[in-house]
């Protein structure tokens, strides 16, 4: 799509995937609002592309977020898609030994961030004329099947799954759709881990195969770019040899 008028914003777009993510766009025309905590890391992902407009934020904070919505709203005067990618996980421990404030900083980006995110981008979407737009979260494989030690990173991800769904129903009175895309094994710096080996369910720990991020911003446009009457509820893409099918 080279429709110079759409308009995306992306969170977690300074690094990983949302970086990808957000060059994709940009190379297809598309206006990218880059939306992260690190303005040197958003303005290096931009790189000087005039369509870009960067937004620091963090995704936990309430009034952050607001802002940079609203930031969106004035300068382009609508917002056709979210990639609702900010995200974090946490060192593989028992639950037991999980400190309690690596759990709150897992749900205060994984959970409160995609829910400010959606919340903000679900009354632009709602009010705008035309109505409507589209909102893509990014889920994980983790979303249906954990790894080994990973309670918060799985059970806020399980989260967004009943976010993708709600929002999916309450979005059709309003022309929004709501899609969700589940990864699995992407090479970015957060997956470099897997080149090296990780613990499996039987205890080994095993190097696993990994993929190419660019297939996963290739997935994200198309997505994006469907009309809004057509809707990918959810989406799996991922390395085709890791552990996921038959994962534990």
């Amino acid at each position: 799509m080279t429709d110079s008028f759409k308009t995306i914003l992306v969170t977690g777009a300074g690094s990983g995937i949302g970086r990808a993510t957000a060059r994709a766009f940009l190379a297809q025309g598309w206006r990218v609002a880059l939306l992260g905590r690190r303005r040197e890391r958003l303005e290096e992902a931009a790189a000087g592309d005039a369509r870009a407009l960067i937004l620091t934020a963090d995704v936990g904070d309430a009034d952050q977020v607001e802002a940079a919505f609203a930031a969106v709203k004035a300068a382009w005067g609508r917002l056709d898609v979210l990639f609702n990618n900010a995200g974090q996980s946490a060192p593989a421990a028992p639950i037991d030994e999980i400190p309690v404030a690596e759990w709150l900083a897992v749900n205060s980006a994984n959970i409160t961030g995609m829910f400010l995110c959606a919340r903000a981008a679900f009354g632009i979407m709602r009010h705008q004329s035309p109505q409507g737009g589209r909102i893509i979260n990014n889920g994980s494989i983790s979303a249906h099947v954990p790894r080994p030690g990973s309670v918060p990173y799985t059970m806020s991800k399980h989260a967004v799954t009943g976010l993708t769904r709600t929002l999916g129903l309450d979005g059709r009175a309003f022309n929004i759709a709501c899609g969700q895309i589940d990864i699995g094994n992407a090479l970015t710096d957060m997956a470099a881990k897997f080149t090296q080996g990780v613990p499996q369910a039987n205890g080994e720990v095993r190097v696993e195969p990994v993929m190419d991020v660019a297939h996963v911003a290739d997935a994200v446009l198309h997505m994006a770019g469907l009309p809004l009457d057509v809707n990918v509820p959810f989406m799996t893409i991922m390395a085709r040899d890791m552990p996921y099918i038959g994962r534990g």
